[in-house]
């Protein structure tokens, strides 16, 4: 059974803007690792479009960024969506009940998958579905945008706390 994790860099205020915080060289290293060791990721409508960026290559590539592209388009992908008709390389569309189609998902993949977007991780918190909470701690005040959470909060227990890259804290939570 797959072990679902929401993780995404969050302000010290709470919020989350990837536009607004983008990783240094070695936040950006974990990143790339971590997207070659998950199983896969779950995605929600939007946080996917943003994320097809890394589908085509680009001239401007540095090394690593083709690394991450190259991990992010060998890993396959599950969109949530209700207005997508279609989804791009190595991605499936998830539609109907969410909680049962992530419930099945789960039961079928061994792993981690990383899901990525507040909105389904607060929908899939509701399920009690998500497994562990990873907080990129950032030390940026952003003062608006999406909160980390989105929706009710689980009780949490903090399992880990570790430093990443010059000015990132993880910290790894599991429903308490």
């Amino acid at each position: 059974m797959a072990k679902l994790v929401f993780g995404l860099n969050q302000s010290l205020d709470g919020y989350v803007d990837h536009q607004a915080m983008l990783p240094d060289t070695g936040l950006f290293r974990h990143f790339i690792e971590q997207v070659r060791g998950v199983s896969g990721m779950l995605y929600g409508r939007r946080m996917y479009e943003v994320m097809r960026y890394w589908d085509d290559d680009l001239p401007g590539w540095d090394a690593e960024e083709r690394d991450y592209a190259a991990a992010w388009r060998s890993r396959p992908k599950w969109v949530v969506s209700r207005s997508l008709k279609s989804v791009g390389p190595n991605a499936t569309l998830v539609e109907g009940d969410l909680a049962a189609a992530v419930s099945g998902l789960k039961a079928r993949q061994d792993g981690e998958i990383e899901v990525a977007g507040p909105e389904l991780a607060g929908n899939l918190t509701e399920f009690g579905l998500i497994d562990e909470y990873r907080i990129y701690l950032r030390p940026i005040v952003l003062g608006r945008g999406k909160p980390f959470f989105a929706g009710p909060r689980a009780p949490l227990r903090l399992i880990a706390s570790d430093r990443l890259g010059e000015n990132t804290i993880r910290l790894t939570y599991v429903p308490a």
